[in-house]
């Protein structure tokens, strides 16, 4: 069940056609999952959830391309959610789906060791309270992969024409850095690209300074962990 808001956010009829097109596939495939993967590290036996499923992509490539044992997924838009159950229908029980709310997740505390966001939460008016549920959601030390447009593309009056994206408090990279750590989440990379889109990978402490994914002390982000252009994997 999803709440008034919550259904403010299906896409329109041209995000739609958008979101449903292998331009948006190839994208995710060999440009975000590529650059989550560089950032962040695969989660081979890993139990995942992704914000946002769409039809379905993004929840393969957590399975193919970085291992997970099991990805749990949602989407605001019932017509999405279907899409989504015929494309991966080979793959149950490994991949659950649901139509749910971003900002109240139908999940239990601590349920995940890695949360995906294939550029989402700016579609989600309260985003802020979302990264507090992906923190609620994940496990100590687990890992959160997130990748959004800036918010100057974001305010461009053509983008507020053509599309269905809340138009109030809108972010960047700096307010999304400063919101992770609010939420509790511990920035460890990010990566900027081509000025349009940014990258984080951050990671829920698992005490008081927090710990890196693999065990390790955790390294909060600073300057040298910025980085601009496009993907270095081939």
């Amino acid at each position: 069940m999803v709440g008034r808001e919550a259904l403010r956010m299906i896409l329109n009829r041209l995000e739609f056609v958008l979101m449903n097109n292998p331009i948006r596939a190839a994208l995710q495939r060999h440009v975000e999952a590529r650059r989550f993967l560089r950032m962040g590290g695969p989660l081979p036996g890993a139990r995942a959830l992704e914000i946002g499923c769409g039809r379905g992509v993004g929840a393969e490539l957590i399975l193919d391309v970085f291992g997970a044992a099991a990805v749990d997924a949602f989407d605001v838009d019932p017509r999405m959610v279907a899409i989504a159950q015929r494309r991966l229908g080979s793959r149950r029980p490994r991949v659950r789906l649901w139509v749910g709310d971003a900002a109240a997740m139908n999940a239990p505390d601590a349920a995940y060791d890695a949360v995906f966001d294939f550029g989402i939460i700016h579609h989600v008016p309260n985003w802020r309270g979302v990264l507090v549920e992906v923190h609620r959601v994940l496990r100590p030390g687990g890992v959160f992969y997130a990748e959004e447009p800036l918010g100057g593309l974001l305010n461009h009056p053509l983008m507020h024409r053509l599309f269905a994206h809340p138009v109030e408090d809108r972010f960047d990279a700096a307010d999304f850095r400063s919101a992770l750590r609010a939420s509790v989440l511990i920035p460890l990379r990010e990566e900027h690209l081509w000025q349009t889109m940014f990258c984080f990978v951050a990671t829920k402490p698992v005490a008081a300074q927090g710990a890196a994914p693999n065990g390790g002390p955790a390294t909060p982000l600073s300057n040298s962990g910025v980085t601009e252009g496009p993907p270095s994997v081939s």
